[in-house]
């Protein structure tokens, strides 16, 4: 489970939709307090920031529609609350790209 902090523009089509389906899977488990991934780093580096979790949905959809992908799983936006920004980091920025240039797929990192 990984919510990355790289722009969604630099991320491949891989990285980019899976992000998308591992977002929605985290939205409901802090949204409906489920008890599956509960203590998952990447899940508490999240908790209190929803508002942060839904503008970084928005920013992952304008990036799928701008490559020609339909959306039909849009967030409640009335569920969007706490900080709406992340400054907690299970990896730094820079340690992602480390990770995604060492996976050989084509994100631009």
């Amino acid at each position: 489970m990984r919510i990355w902090d790289i722009p969604p523009e630099k991320m491949c089509r891989q990285h980019l939709l899976g992000e998308h389906r591992e977002l929605h899977a985290m939205w409901s488990i802090i949204t409906n307090n489920k008890k599956a991934y509960a203590h998952h780093p990447e899940t508490l580096r999240w908790k209190g920031k929803l508002k942060a979790l839904y503008l970084r949905h928005e920013a992952l959809v304008e990036e799928m529609a701008k490559r020609g992908y339909k959306h039909h799983t849009p967030l409640d936006p009335a569920l969007a609350t706490g900080k709406a920004f992340q400054d907690e980091f299970v990896n730094t920025y820079e340690e992602q790209v480390r990770i995604l240039k060492e996976r050989g797929c084509d994100c631009k990192v």
